[in-house]
């Protein structure tokens, strides 16, 4: 009897059936009551954010026209403040001159200074001195302003009398420089103090962004024989660029509107001197704190006016920090 080979084909795998669509996953964040709840409460919060600056922005803007319409000088040109007097009289000139003079030597100041720092403490101090050294920096960052202010009228503004005299005996020749004499309670001293009060700020953001550049960038730039200032330059600066930037534009918000520490060491007065020696000029936040407890309704409504150009000059100066950041690529730190 012949036997011939069975032709029955084996049983399908059992992993080939098909998968039930009730298997598939979910659409990410479709379906869940938690991601809902939290996207309304995040979506509300930008939106209180933005209602919360739109109302300051009104209220500011309604005060200062009642007043600017009363205004017998040029609100962008006039040196004088006499907002009190019937027709009022007054000026932001001298002002803006002050402000952003006071900031840019803060910033010429603190940037380098406090960028150094953060690199020495992630990459070139050991770790027994680096903790030590971030503690302090951190504890720098939680003094008060009127802490600062009392430390630079008592103890910077006596010290500064050699290093005035030392500018003008040897770069006095430039007219910026240049010392008449008298106490240093000037914009340069105001820069100082400044930047003393916005290098912890910067140091702290900057070196928690050099913490998260890539170590296998570093690695490798070491592998190919780089020194650690090459590997500091080709690796972590691209890498904290935007980091540091974003860091400035912090320290500068706090430079713009620093009062308290101002008012205490800064002697005012509407002119503007071309030296940055002698006492003059102001700011806004100072100009306001001093004058406030003095000024009449009309004269409250004059400083808010000026502190509408200080809340104009603040978003001007984040926004463009944020379009510098966001037309350079390599600033985002995703080609590091």
């Amino acid at each position: 009897m012949d036997i011939s080979p069975s032709t029955t084909a084996p049983p399908p795998p059992q992993d080939a059936r098909p998968t039930p669509a009730s298997h598939k996953a979910a659409p990410r964040g479709a379906t869940r009551a938690g991601d809902r709840i939290f996207l309304g409460l995040s979506r509300g919060s930008g939106i209180l954010l933005l209602l919360i600056m739109a109302a300051i922005a009104a209220f500011l803007t309604y005060r200062a026209s009642i007043v600017l319409s009363k205004n017998e000088g040029n609100f962008l040109t006039t040196f004088e403040w006499d907002a009190n007097n019937i027709p009022p009289v007054f000026g932001i000139a001298v002002l803006v001159f002050g402000t952003i003079v006071s900031s840019i030597i803060a910033m010429a100041i603190a940037v380098p200074i406090a960028v150094g720092i953060a690199l020495f403490i992630t990459h070139y101090a050991p770790r027994k001195l680096s903790g030590p050294i971030a503690y302090v920096v951190d504890l720098l960052a939680a003094v008060p302003s009127i802490v600062y202010g009392l430390w630079g009228a008592l103890f910077l503004v006596p010290h500064l009398t050699g290093f005035y005299s030392w500018l003008n005996d040897y770069f006095g020749w430039t007219g910026i420089l240049e010392w008449q004499g008298g106490a240093p309670r000037s914009l340069l001293t105001v820069g100082i103090l400044l930047a003393i009060m916005i290098l912890p700020i910067i140091t702290n953001v900057s070196r928690e962004v050099f913490r998260q550049a890539p170590q296998m960038h570093q690695e490798a730039a070491l592998a190919l024989g780089a020194t650690r200032w090459e590997v500091i330059r080709m690796s972590v600066l691209p890498f904290g660029r935007s980091g540091v930037i974003s860091a400035s534009m912090l320290g500068l918000g706090r430079a713009l509107g620093e009062t308290m520490a101002v008012a205490t060491v800064l002697s005012p007065s509407f002119l503007i001197n071309a030296s940055l020696l002698d006492p003059g000029g102001g700011t806004f936040a100072q100009n306001i704190a001093s004058k406030f407890a003095e000024a009449s309704e009309q004269g409250r409504d004059a400083l808010i006016a000026s502190g509408l150009v200080l809340f104009v000059i603040t978003l001007v100066v984040n926004g463009a920090a944020r379009a510098i950041i966001a037309r350079r690529k390599e600033y985002s730190g995703a080609n590091a």
